[in-house]
């Protein structure tokens, strides 16, 4: 047993890994989570919440463990964030976090060091099972919770995304920054790391939770709950916002060029010509419907939700390209007049259009812009249309 260990820390030696553990008033487990850990590596790094039990004097009794202290309770995510600066202060890549409560075992280390074989670049989480015996409810239906929304956020579907139980790259998180100081943390820091194309791993792992007449908890349903949802929607918006329409830009920016883009969206014979007409012609009222600055965001998300082809959608909001924009504010200034009974303003054509000629005459501007939208979008959709079914016809008769 002790060569075998050995081995295990030889080999958070050659990983460059420690393990983190924080505690907060931890007293009865503390000591029995430390003395596990010991037996597989000597790097430890442990970070008291401001603890206000006796364990500072359960610390006393690990001299050679590194800790870092501090009076004042912050909450697990700040706990976990302070112990991650102080191992890349110390040079670790690597580290393992493991609460102090004694739900999980270090004798599933090895498979973190195992799975870390192959997974270099990603964060491994220790999946525990959640129909065991004295499971709290509360802990099932939060991560429940949890899974949904971190599939909403990254498209990732997760097993378990509440565990305490992980292994961090830590070199791959030096620049990064975070919100959560509490139980939003771990929520957080795998939203954030998903959408840098950190990979997310999972392993099976042991947990016992004691009867609930034993058990320590300092999760609070009440401001837990809220913080974890406030976060989540912060999240989402970010998600539908910014992060997918990076991601799907980037995704077309790639294809070699517009000819390959149509050739594979266009004359895909797996879509329907009604549907890449639509697109076409829902992508042209995007990019004239008066909200600049989030045309190709906001067409992205609801040609998602719509299930339209979003290359398609995407390519015709580019009509609001700049040698384009004149001409689409000249036509929504001369459709706007429909609208207006009272005073209207005759713009002149020209390239010396300017934004507060919009601004005095912001009305006459949107209402006609919307039109224009409507109009150009409509006409689109029937002249696609009109020429993918000729395209259709064609290809049917020469086969």
């Amino acid at each position: 047993m002790q060569e075998q260990n050995k081995i295990y820390h030889q080999a958070f030696e050659q990983h460059n890994a420690c393990v983190i553990v924080p505690t907060y008033n931890n007293v009865g487990t503390l000591q029995a989570v430390l003395t596990s850990i010991l037996e597989y590596t000597d790097r430890v790094i442990v970070v008291n919440d401001g603890s206000t039990d006796n364990t500072r004097f359960i610390l006393e009794l690990f001299p050679d463990v590194e800790q870092v202290s501090y009076p004042k309770n912050k909450g697990k995510g700040k706990a976990l964030r302070i112990g991650f600066k102080h191992a890349i202060k110390k040079g670790y890549d690597y580290a393992i976090t493991i609460d102090s409560d004694g739900q999980h075992f270090a004798s599933d280390i090895p498979l973190f060091l195992e799975k870390l074989e192959t997974e270099k670049k990603a964060i491994i989480i220790g999946a525990r099972n959640l129909h065991m015996e004295h499971m709290p409810g509360k802990n099932t239906f939060a991560n429940k919770f949890s899974n949904f929304w971190f599939y909403a956020e990254t498209g990732i579907k997760a097993p378990d995304t509440q565990s305490g139980y992980r292994l961090y790259p830590l070199y791959l998180m030096k620049k990064m920054w975070f919100f959560g100081t509490k139980y939003e943390f771990e929520v957080e820091v795998l939203v954030r790391c998903a959408w840098r194309k950190i990979g997310i791993r999972w392993i099976p792992v042991h947990v016992y939770y004691p009867p609930p007449e034993e058990r320590v908890s300092h999760f609070r349903p009440g401001p837990d709950f809220s913080r974890i949802s406030v976060l989540n929607t912060i999240l989402v918006l970010i998600a539908f916002l910014y992060i997918k329409p990076r991601d799907f830009i980037i995704h077309i920016s790639q294809i070699k060029n517009l000819k390959e883009v149509l050739r594979q969206n266009l004359y895909n014979k797996e879509e329907s010509t009604q549907k890449k007409a639509l697109s076409i012609g829902f992508g042209v009222f995007m990019g004239i419907i008066p909200i600049w600055g989030f045309q190709m965001a906001v067409a992205l998300l609801l040609a998602t939700l719509f299930k339209l082809n979003k290359a398609l959608t995407l390519l015709a909001s580019n009509i609001s390209i700049p040698p384009m924009i004149p001409v689409l504010v000249f036509l929504s200034f001369q459709l706007g007049k429909l609208w207006m009974r009272g005073h209207t303003v005759n713009l002149i054509f020209n390239r010396h259009i300017t934004t507060d000629a919009i601004k005095l005459n912001i009305m006459q501007y949107v209402a006609g812009s919307v039109t224009l939208a409507i109009v150009a979008g409509v006409l689109a959709y029937i002249i696609t249309l009109a020429i993918l079914q000729f395209y259709t016809t064609l290809r049917g008769d020469a086969e």
